[in-house]
């Protein structure tokens, strides 16, 4: 084992030389955590906000789950490691398919050159799509590299996760994936594991199943907070040191009746352009789509040749409820994505409305509540704690892909 610092995307990150912990809080829109220190039920949180950091960050857009935590844990927007949203359309398969294939992946992450120096780690996420991104590359049946899902806690093996016996270890029954006891899991078992293996990186992501229908400060809410306070308050106790930020914030997206205010840019552009002109692409679809309909705010569309690009991008920003429209080369620029792997188009809507293709091709009988849902601009601030101080002046930009530079090279 190598203590000297390591390397990644031209990143430097110190040896750890104590525990570090890194938790997404999938949609934690700045306001929940401040709603629930209020009410009372948040003391870890309190005080590392009096004591420790308290800062916000900015998150990739799309401001979609797995764009924001393969950033997290490569340091890097997606120019650099290529995943620009949970789907995407795949040009040369001519094939609409989910980004969640670890080849997609373009850059090592910060587990694996950590691992390949001799340090532990263990990766604990909600769900299976995500597992394998995080996983990409490691290597497992040395006792000394853990990376599970929540979903899938109850067939892990030592050959593909690194543990077996989760359901046991833990002490919860295998959580249902759509529910708060989900992350609850997540949380459980990176206390159990830090107890048993203290492991030298631990990064754990959770699911925005209550975010999607609990606003800040809705007992809901405020209770999901408190079950994770209880938690991050265990592993502070062991002394490690902890950040939390979120892969995006959540906005409500629905009319004064509780309807999902949506904009079905597919039909939008097949009235301006005929049918077959334009192809819309949602990154946020992915197969867990009860609790959001594959509605977000982001949206990226493949014109065929011949269509007026600056004709439309001009009316398209002329529409209610749009915010921007930019062409591949802005958009790409702007938000430091892949330009191979987007659309000839970006639209994006605005913080109360969502973009969805036609209405036949959405199925909205999962809503119970009022939509809530993310994707764009309006969801990019996110929270960025630690229960330590930092070096970094007070007006210093944060990305919440700083996590790991900031927990190994600037806690004082």
């Amino acid at each position: 084992m190598s203590n000297s610092a390591v390397e990644l995307n031209g990143r430097s990150y110190s040896w750890p030389e104590t525990p570090v912990v890194a938790v997404c809080v999938d949609g934690s829109e700045p306001g929940y955590i401040e709603a629930a220190v209020k009410a009372g039920v948040a003391p870890f949180f309190k005080r590392i906000m009096a004591e420790g950091t308290n800062r916000l960050a900015r998150c990739v857009v799309p401001s979609f789950t797995n764009p924001n935590n393969i950033s997290i844990v490569t340091g890097r927007p997606p120019a650099v490691h290529g995943i620009c949203g949970n789907f995407f359309y795949d040009r040369d398969a001519d094939s609409e398919v989910m980004m969640n294939d670890p080849k997609l992946l373009r850059s090592e992450t910060i587990f694996k050159v950590f691992q390949r120096r001799g340090a532990k780690i263990c990766v604990i996420t909600a769900k299976d799509k995500l597992r394998r991104l995080l996983g990409k590359d490691l290597t497992f049946g040395d006792g000394t590299t853990i990376s599970f899902s929540a979903e899938t806690s109850d067939r892990t093996t030592m050959a593909e996760h690194g543990i077996e016996g989760v359901l046991e270890l833990v002490g919860l029954p295998l959580p249902d994936v759509y529910s708060a006891d989900l992350s609850e899991f997540i949380f459980a078992a990176g206390v159990k594991i830090m107890e048993r293996d203290r492991p030298d990186i631990m990064y754990l992501s959770t699911t925005d199943y209550i975010q999607h229908k609990h606003a800040p400060g809705t007992p809901v809410a405020n209770a999901f907070y408190a079950m994770m306070d209880g938690y991050l308050t265990n592993l502070d106790e062991m002394g490690c040191i902890i950040a939390i930020t979120a892969d995006h914030g959540m906005n409500a997206k629905h009319d004064s009746h509780g309807a999902p205010d949506v904009i079905y840019l597919q039909q939008v552009l097949d009235d301006m352009l005929g049918e077959g002109a334009a192809r819309v692409i949602l990154p946020i679809t992915d197969p867990y789509v009860v609790h959001h309909g594959a509605l977000g705010s982001f949206a990226t569309v493949y014109l065929s040749d011949g269509v007026d690009q600056d004709e439309l991008l001009s009316n398209l920003k002329a529409m209610d409820g749009i915010e921007m429209a930019l062409n591949r080369e802005a958009g790409c620029k702007l938000f430091e994505l892949p330009e191979d792997r987007v659309g000839d188009i970006i639209v994006i809507s605005g913080r109360h409305k969502v973009l969805g293709t036609s209405a036949s091709r959405h199925d909205l009988s999962g809503l119970k509540d009022p939509l809530r849902s993310h994707g764009g601009v309006s969801e990019q601030q996110v929270p960025f704690l630690v229960n330590r101080g930092i070096d970094l002046p007070a007006d210093a930009p944060l990305r919440n892909f700083d996590i790991y530079n900031v927990l190994l090279s600037h806690v004082v």
